[in-house]
């Protein structure tokens, strides 16, 4: 059935098409040959096209255009024809006598606009004139055309200030009058077309209708170029009109866009100093029209004017525009109290955008109307609309955009209470804006007060919720926790008791994340808490008749204290990693018990808790680089550090791991800057120790694959290594023959029978020969004892 209509109206308009293009066919004819009779008869025939009733808006408007061109060529003959002397006031009288009253009235303008630019009569009289007769046609698509086509062929004839047409008898407010009058007969015509037909059309017809709309709009743009209409004139004259042909037509369509319109076509600042009469009207537009997205574009227009200029912002101030526009807020939503709450929160959110534009400096405001906005979610079920999520979080983030620092937001007194009217994800989403926004801004946070209302804002990214994270969104889930981890290295004081005061803040926050949330957020406070102490080194003591209540001693207490809440997830590499960094933070502040007791930490966690060979692995490595940089240890406590560590290393599952972590255990009897750990004879025994596991991996790969491999031979050139490394550094018990001989067995086990070939060992091995050669060649102390080995 549509396809059928389609079909039938495409024939209409072609048939019309055909009428009108044949009639003005004969009409170009008569012009050509200055016969005004049948130029007259042949275009009144060909404007009888635009009589029908049968086509929809759209086609209707090609038809019209199509006549429209014509009408020009015929207002160019009526020109010429007065020129040659023919009477304007008898043609104005002739083309009424056409048969028909559409024709009549189109020919009857078109002469109108003639008869204007002869100035033989008031323009205002024949405006008025043309106006008034056009009533005559009340159906609402052949009116509105009609009444378009006037306003088209008379907008550059109107007596304006500066036009040819102003003049004493006709001045501005008769052309305002005029197109007053003409938008009021359009704007009925359009609001009819509502009420015609059946009921079961009536979206078909909002359809047309939206459609024919700029018929009428383009009235009041007409108005907005008119030079005379100053502010006094638009304030006590134009407004006042328009918004009452606004409010009569109760018709929700017709409001909501003449209303836009009205926003979109006048100067700002007519808006500014008429605020309050374009306000009033709001509460009295249907229920049906969307206000909220009126009243937000109105302040989207006024807060770019804000914007253009400091010199504009005291006009603002005098017609305390931010009041009234709060006002009417509060007015439309208590006239429209099932307004959505999305609504609610957009005309707030375009109110606070102006409030931060024009008033900066008055947080009084931006929590005036947060706190309205508290009011209205409170007053409401709940907020399932994920719309109206989005918009808080655009109303949470203008003051951050604004103002670039998390300590305004923090004055807020209600920008935590919106927060709470979130779910869980929108919850997060703001809390990583709030985290972006700090990073951006290279803001530091320097007092706890502060630190504990950021923690209260972001509590959605630092405690479990009760929604478990699903696998696809792990990732998301660690980029977020990365973010708070950023975060804690940005809280900063100065001040000592402060800046702990901080960390035991962020420490109360962060340990009721959770356990899949702490391995991230406990690392990095952790180390806060390590950079405190060793700013602390040496406070321990009283300063004289002062009494220092923030020590190194204390915080590690409070360190030791968070690493055991690790204990319950469990993770004890990451643990015992933090132990030993917290064991060397205490040895710069030369606590040798506490360091010492971090140490014994680490070596319980290493004993109970680390059962994965590949954990052991990393772990003793890391047991024995921490140790060897350690300084405050006495004899007796690293003794039996060293011991256990050398333990530990040849405990471990594979033997090439044995061998690696007991060659490593070497640097721990020989430290450069350290004169008491310089022990030729414990270096001498871990190289050797470390050779005889060397050898056990090459009998054990001969007797289970009938060859030495490439993985003995490997290891056997990293003790040469560490032979030449110990050589180089002076510890006498490493000798010229015993690197020898290391040399002579590699090349031994690369020439054998049954070894494989390995490019990666002979690369690693010929570039140790190349460095003995170097030395031996670089002249000095070092290269007389190189040269004492033979290559």
């Amino acid at each position: 059935m549509v396809a059928d209509g389609v079909e039938d109206e495409e024939k209409w308009l072609s048939a019309g098409m055909a009428g009108l293009q044949q009639n003005a066919f004969y009409m170009h004819r008569a012009l050509d040959s200055n016969n005004l009779k049948d130029a007259l008869k042949y275009s009144t025939q060909m404007l009888s096209e635009l009589r029908t009733s049968k086509l929809s808006p759209h086609k209707y408007y090609v038809l019209y255009m199509k006549a429209f061109d014509e009408l020009r060529k015929l207002e160019i003959f009526f020109k010429d024809t007065i020129s040659l002397g023919f009477s304007i006031v008898e043609l104005y009288e002739l083309v009424q006598h056409a048969g028909n009253i559409l024709p009549r009235l189109y020919l009857l303008c078109t002469v109108g606009s003639v008869y204007v630019k002869t100035k033989e009569a008031p323009a205002k009289d024949i405006l008025k004139d043309l106006v008034e007769m056009c009533r005559g046609i009340q159906h609402p698509l052949r009116g509105l055309f009609l009444r378009s086509y006037l306003s088209q062929v008379s907008r550059d004839k109107l007596p304006d200030i500066g036009s040819e047409y102003e003049g004493d008898a006709d001045t501005v407010m008769d052309a305002v009058e005029f197109v007053l009058q003409n938008f009021t007969e359009m704007n009925k015509l359009w609001v009819r077309m509502q009420h015609q037909g059946p009921v079961n059309e009536k979206g078909k017809r909002e359809k047309e209708r939206n459609e024919l709309r700029d018929l009428i709009g383009k009235n009041l743009h007409v108005l907005s170029q008119i030079e005379g209409v100053d502010l006094d004139m638009y304030k006590e004259v134009v407004l006042p009109r328009v918004l009452e042909q606004v409010v009569n037509c109760k018709d929700d369509l017709a409001q909501y866009y003449l209303m836009d319109c009205i926003i979109q076509v006048f100067p700002d600042e007519y808006h500014l100093q008429s605020l309050e009469t374009l306000l009033s009207v709001c509460p009295q537009l249907q229920p049906s029209v969307d206000v909220k997205t009126v009243l937000s574009r109105l302040m989207d227009r006024l807060s770019s004017y804000a914007a253009s200029g400091v010199e504009v912002l005291p006009e603002f101030f005098q017609v305390e525009a931010f009041m009234k526009l709060n006002n009417a807020i509060h007015k439309v939503i208590e006239a429209q109290a099932d307004m959505p709450m999305v609504g609610v929160i957009t005309l707030y959110a375009s109110l606070l955008t102006f409030c931060l534009q024009v008033h900066p400096d008055r947080l009084d405001y931006v929590d005036q109307i947060l706190g309205s906005c508290v009011k209205e979610l409170s007053g409401r079920e709940g907020l399932d609309d994920s719309k109206a999520a989005r918009q808080i979080i655009a109303l949470l983030s203008a003051p951050l955009e604004k103002y670039k620092d998390i300590d305004t937001a923090l004055k807020l007194s209600n920008y935590r209470c919106i927060m709470e009217y979130l779910n869980d994800s929108m919850r997060k989403e703001m809390a990583n804006i709030i985290i972006q926004n700090i990073m951006n801004n290279k803001k530091t946070i320097s007092t706890a007060d502060k630190v504990d209302g950021l923690f209260e804002l972001i509590k959605g990214l630092i405690k479990d919720s009760d929604v478990e994270t699903p696998d696809e969104l792990e990732d998301e889930f660690k980029e977020e926790q990365n973010s708070v981890a950023r975060l804690i290295q940005m809280l900063h004081s100065d001040n000592h008791e402060e800046m702990l005061n901080i960390i035991n803040t962020v420490r109360n926050h962060v340990l009721m994340g959770g356990a899949k949330r702490l391995p991230y957020t406990i690392p990095p406070l952790i180390f806060s808490s390590l950079k405190l102490a060793r700013r602390l080194e040496g406070h321990d003591q009283s300063v004289t008749g002062e009494d220092v209540s923030v020590t190194p001693k204390k915080i590690f207490q409070i360190v030791t204290q968070t690493i055991d809440a690790l204990a319950s997830i469990p993770v004890p590499g990451l643990a015992l990693g933090l132990y030993l960094q917290c064991a060397e933070a205490a040895d710069d502040c030369d606590l040798e018990p506490v360091a010492y007791e971090f140490f014994t930490q680490a070596y319980i966690l290493y004993e109970e808790e680390i059962t994965d060979s590949r954990a052991q692995v990393t772990s003793i490595h890391l047991i024995i680089g921490t140790l060897q940089r350690m300084h405050a240890f006495g004899v007796e406590n690293r003794d039996a550090l060293t011991h256990k560590a050398t333990g530990y290393s040849a405990k471990l599952l594979k033997k090439p791991d044995q061998c690696r972590a007991v060659y490593a255990c070497s640097h721990l009897f020989w430290i450069d800057d350290h004169d008491n750990v310089r022990d030729g004879e414990r270096v001498l025994f871990c190289l050797k120790r470390a050779l005889r596991i060397a050898n056990s991996v090459q009998q054990m790969a001969n007797a289970t694959r009938g060859s030495s491999g490439t993985a003995s031979v490997v290891l056997f050139v990293e003790i040469l290594n560490k032979y030449i490394y110990f050589y180089e550094k002076g510890v006498p018990q490493i000798t010229v023959e015993s690197i020898q001989d290391l040399i002579e067995l590699i090349r031994n086990e690369l020439r054998g029978d049954n070894a494989k070939s390995d490019a990666v060992t002979d690369a690693f091995f010929s570039g140790t020969l190349r460095y003995i050669q170097f030395q031996k060649d670089k002249g000095g102390a070092i290269s007389d004892k190189y040269k004492l080995i033979a290559l």
